[in-house]
């Protein structure tokens, strides 16, 4: 059970990971649109994520576990709330960037966790994964602006 729940997390980190660098890859290439439905996917990410979530005591899992899913679902729910429910241009407002930018990479870090649980490969992968999806933030965040 174990293994399975540490692949499932691993899985889902690297997917978080590339879903990531294709919305910044489609801000970059001028097609935010794209970037958006990308977000869709994300969404659902959530429900493997809850469902670590609610295994994670069964398993002992340390309390670190919890705060990297826990990170991971807040952005998760606060990008939906931002970009899709209220559909706020707040990427304008420095101090609201800050604290987004913040939780997203205490999130994504937290997935990093996650996916070295199934072993040495699936974290390289992750970090790997990791280090482009930090390059593009910012260099799409100079190149558009979002």
């Amino acid at each position: 059970m174990l293994e399975k729940m540490n692949l499932l997390g691993a899985i889902v980190a690297v997917l978080f990971f590339v879903s990531a660098i294709l919305v910044f890859v489609s801000r970059l290439i001028g097609k935010p649109q794209y970037g958006h439905w990308i977000g869709y996917f994300e969404f659902l990410l959530a429900i493997p994520l809850i469902y670590l979530l609610l295994q994670a005591s069964q398993l002992e899992r340390p309390v670190l576990y919890f705060i990297q899913i826990g990170c991971i679902l807040t952005w998760l729910g606060v990008e939906a709330l931002l970009d899709y429910i209220l559909k706020l241009d707040f990427r304008n407002t420095r101090w609201i960037v800050i604290s987004y930018v913040i939780l997203f990479f205490a999130g994504s870090g937290g997935m990093l966790g996650v996916a070295a649980n199934a072993g040495r490969s699936w974290g390289i992968a992750a970090v790997v994964l990791f280090f482009i999806m930090a390059i593009l933030t910012f260099v799409q965040r100079a190149v558009t602006g979002m």
